[in-house]
Formats: C-alpha cells, sequence, structure tokens
C-alpha cells in the first residue's frame, strides 16, 4: 500500500531531525545570484544547494587560507584635487550667500 502525503512528510522530518539538518535562507541581488549561476554552469552542477554546500567545503577545507577569499571587497575613496578645488569654491561661493554662516577652515584642526 502506498504511503499517504503526510506519512511521508513525517519520515522526511523524522530523518531531518536524526541528521541535525537546518535550513539556510539567502537573500542576494541580481549580480550575487548571475555568479552563483555562472559557478553552478561552469560545473555542472543544477542545485543552487549543492552548489552552496560544496563551495563551504571546500573554503572550510582550505583552512585559514579561506579567510583571504572572504573579504568584501572595499571601494577605496580618492578625491581629485579638482574635486576638492571645486568644492572649495562651491562652499565658499554659498558662505558668500548667507554672510551669518562661519567658515572653519579643514587646516585649522
Amino acid at each position: 500500500m502506498a504511503k499517504t502525503v503526510q506519512e511521508r512528510s513525517a519520515k522526511t522530518a523524522r530523518k531531518r531531525v536524526a541528521n541535525a539538518e537546518e535550513e539556510l535562507r539567502l537573500r542576494v541581488r541580481p549580480g550575487t545570484r548571475q555568479a552563483l549561476a555562472d559557478l553552478m554552469e561552469w560545473s555542472g552542477i543544477t542545485e543552487q544547494g549543492e552548489a552552496m554546500t560544496l563551495m563551504i567545503h571546500h573554503l572550510h577545507a582550505l583552512g585559514s587560507k579561506a579567510s583571504l577569499l572572504l573579504e568584501p571587497p572595499r571601494h577605496e575613496i580618492a578625491i581629485s584635487e579638482h574635486v576638492a578645488r571645486e568644492f572649495q569654491r562651491k562652499s565658499m561661493q554659498m558662505l558668500q550667500k548667507d554672510p551669518g554662516d562661519d567658515f572653519i577652515s579643514p587646516l585649522d584642526y
């Protein structure tokens, strides 16, 4: 006799508890989703969960060296001299329009 949907669900739930499975959820933006899709295509993997599980295990196998791969990219902000001069000029224009404001030069600190 075939099992009912409830019996199959109960059996699956018991297996998950026995294996200490935990569901992880991840919300991503389109760029991250595309990166995962590319990795899956290159590797011939069709299941997202399988791809993420393999990546976690492979990174873990690298040991502490994996920390280099987990550093988020940082954008360095560099203000050019031209932009700094333009900002200074506009600031002075605004101060001249409203003479009640006090001007404190950044060089005074």
